[in-house]
């Protein structure tokens, strides 16, 4: 889990909060630090619950652990500096692409898709996503959020000089075939009970969201994967 000074709250507590109902061999892993939290009520208490719950107090780093012993990867996703320790760590993308081998599901939301695209498959060293169908953060979204806030926040809500779908898509063999953008919104969420707004893409084992508003979604569906997934 990256710095909590920067995840986007929602984007990481609700996931936890669908996926922790699976009945499969759920654990989280996480390698961050505690921060001032910036968020609306209801993930404010996920993220509460979350770090109360035994999976949280027992995590390990990312270099200590094995691939072998989890059912399922998530990868949350976030803005601001703080990420970066997280989105552009070397020894995550090696443990991460050892998991990929696997072939057991794997989810990514926002910027979190960034870490598949970056990471390279020992086997031939491409990227993770090159024959993959995906979505992540649109470029209209970063772009609206940097504009509507740079006089107050600065570059806040851009975390790279690239655009991150800009970057994804430049891993991908063929971008105007395997990348989706979905239905363009900019700020209607799905809910606990409402998941239109809300857009996801699966390809195989493979689940990828844009942004916190598909986050409940995003949740279900991953919990799914692991239910249906050998053990």
């Amino acid at each position: 889990m990256p710095d909590s000074t920067a995840r986007q709250l929602s984007a990481v507590q609700g996931e936890w909060k669908v996926v922790r109902g699976c009945q499969s061999g759920y654990r989280k892993v996480t390698s961050g630090r505690d921060g001032q939290l910036g968020a609306a009520e209801e993930p404010r208490r996920f993220y509460e619950e979350l770090t109360r719950s035994e999976e949280f107090r027992t995590t390990v780093g990312w270099a200590e652990l094995d691939p072998e012993n989890y059912d399922g990867l998530i990868l949350p996703g976030g803005h601001a500096p703080g990420m970066r320790q997280y989105l552009g760590s070397e020894v995550l993308r090696r443990q991460i692409s050892r998991f990929w081998a696997l072939r057991r599901p794997v989810g990514a939301i926002c910027h979190g898709v960034l870490v598949l695209a970056r990471a390279r498959a020992a086997s031939d060293g491409r990227s993770l996503l090159a024959g993959r169908r995906t979505t992540c953060l649109p470029k209209y979204m970063e772009r609206s959020a940097y504009l509507a806030t740079a006089w107050r926040l600065g570059r806040y809500y851009r975390t790279y000089p690239a655009y991150v779908e800009d970057e994804v898509r430049a891993a991908l063999d063929d971008p105007g075939a395997q990348f989706a953008r979905g239905p363009r919104v900019l700020a209607a969420r799905g809910t606990a009970t409402d998941d239109t707004p809300a857009f996801v893409v699966q390809d195989g084992s493979y689940l990828s969201a844009r942004w916190p508003g598909d986050a409940y979604l995003f949740g279900r569906r991953f919990r799914a994967l692991l239910e249906a997934a050998p053990h």
